[in-house]
């Protein structure tokens, strides 16, 4: 039997910073949206917590198909790293507690912040400065070969192309300028179509939903190798991840 989530929230980071606070949780919340429902997205405009945010969803199991599917997924030319938060959320103590439980998570949390601010304090007194510091002689290294990367989450990632069929299609490699209504116009030929949804920040892919998967695996066959734009070329047509 699987163990249970630590959290019902996920700790992303690795996000572009220079994105507004705004257009950031607009994404988040298309992206994530797909696992389960969202209580609240927690995002900073402060020096420090910018490429950072927190999803908060109602259930462990949607955090859970959440961080297995979107761990690596890019979102404005970036990958994002996502995590199980260690605490749980304002949002989730507020739902799930007392008004007392939720003053109680408060205070503990304000007393963690001013810990980590004095310790942060202490280190930075100890710090060595230039002059202080001993000198060494230079090493040699001998340049090699360094390790391959691991694919993100420590676990093999199935190509697209074998993702098995679902009633959501993942299309990739779409011109610029295409939008919703023109995409519609495409897939709207198969039967079942629902909508056409594109993820605000990224350029050149969009999401493309059927009632049932009879409808998603015609329209997958039917567009395999479709050429749109000017250049002539090709869009990639996959299955979502579930």
């Amino acid at each position: 039997m699987a163990s249970t989530p630590p959290s019902k929230t996920l700790y992303v980071r690795n996000l572009e910073e220079r994105v507004k606070v705004d257009d950031l949780k607009s994404a988040l919340t298309e992206i994530f949206s797909e696992y389960g429902n969202i209580i609240d997205i927690v995002a900073k405009r402060n020096l420090k917590a910018k490429g950072q945010a927190f999803i908060v969803f109602d259930s462990y199991e949607s955090a859970a198909h959440a961080i297995e599917e979107v761990q690596g997924f890019d979102l404005f030319d970036k990958p994002m790293v996502l995590d199980f938060a260690r605490t749980p959320s304002d949002a989730t103590v507020k739902s799930e507690g007392t008004e007392d439980d939720f003053e109680a998570h408060k205070r503990r949390r304000l007393a963690e912040k001013e810990r980590k601010q004095a310790l942060e304090t202490q280190q930075k007194l100890k710090r060595p400065t230039g002059a202080d510091m001993p000198s060494r002689p230079a090493k040699t290294v001998k340049a090699g070969p360094g390790p391959k990367p691991a694919a993100p989450g420590g676990s093999a990632v199935i190509p697209d192309e074998y993702l098995p069929p679902n009633r959501i299609l993942f299309v990739q490699n779409l011109p610029e300028g295409y939008d919703a209504d023109a995409l519609s116009a495409i897939f709207s030929r198969f039967d079942g179509f629902k909508e056409v949804r594109l993820v605000p920040g990224r350029k050149g892919i969009a999401f493309v939903e059927y009632e049932a998967e009879n409808g998603a695996i015609s329209a997958k066959e039917g567009t395999a190798g479709m050429t749109l734009g000017d250049e002539g070329k090709p869009i990639k047509v996959t299955y979502q991840r579930q």
